[in-house]
C-alpha cells in the first residue's frame, strides 16, 4: 500500500510525464493506492471546470480512504518539525509535515514530487517509492 502526494496527482491530472506519474500511471490497479483526506482536498481545489473535477473526485473516491489527522498525529506532526527546524531545515507548508508524518507513523511509502519530504527521508525515517 502507498500513499501518493498531491504533487504527483496534479501532474498527473494535467497530463505532465515525470518519473513519479509514470509510475503512478503503470501502478494504478496493480499496486494498492490509498487516499487521505488532505490530499483529497489539495487536488480536488484546484480543478476549474465541473466536469473535470467530478471526473477526477469519483477516481480519488474509488480508492481506500485514510483520515491523516487527529490529535496523535499532530503532535508527532509537530515533533517532526521542531526536529527537521532543529537540523537548519524549515519545511514550507505544514501540510507536508503532516503527510510525511502520516506516512512514518502507519509505515506507509510516500510517492512524491516535492522536495520538502526529502530531509523527511533522511532525518525522519519517511519511505519513498520513486526518486
Amino acid at each position: 500500500m502507498i500513499l501518493i502526494d498531491s504533487s504527483v496527482w496534479i501532474d498527473y491530472f494535467n497530463g505532465r510525464k515525470t518519473h513519479q506519474t509514470n509510475w503512478l500511471d503503470s501502478s494504478l490497479g496493480n499496486i494498492p493506492v490509498i487516499m487521505g483526506d488532505l490530499i483529497l482536498t489539495e487536488v480536488l481545489q484546484g480543478f476549474k471546470s465541473d466536469k473535470e473535477f467530478e471526473i477526477a473526485k469519483d477516481l480519488l473516491l474509488s480508492l481506500p480512504f485514510m483520515g491523516m489527522g487527529g490529535h496523535v498525529l499532530a503532535l508527532e506532526s509537530a515533533k517532526n518539525y521542531r526536529i527537521l527546524r532543529k537540523n537548519g531545515i524549515t519545511v514550507r507548508k505544514t501540510i507536508d509535515v503532516i503527510i510525511g508524518t502520516f506516512c512514518i507513523y502507519n509505515r506507509i511509502p510516500l510517492l512524491h514530487d516535492d522536495k520538502d519530504f526529502d530531509p523527511m527521508v533522511e532525518l525522519l525515517g519517511l519511505l519513498t517509492v520513486v526518486k
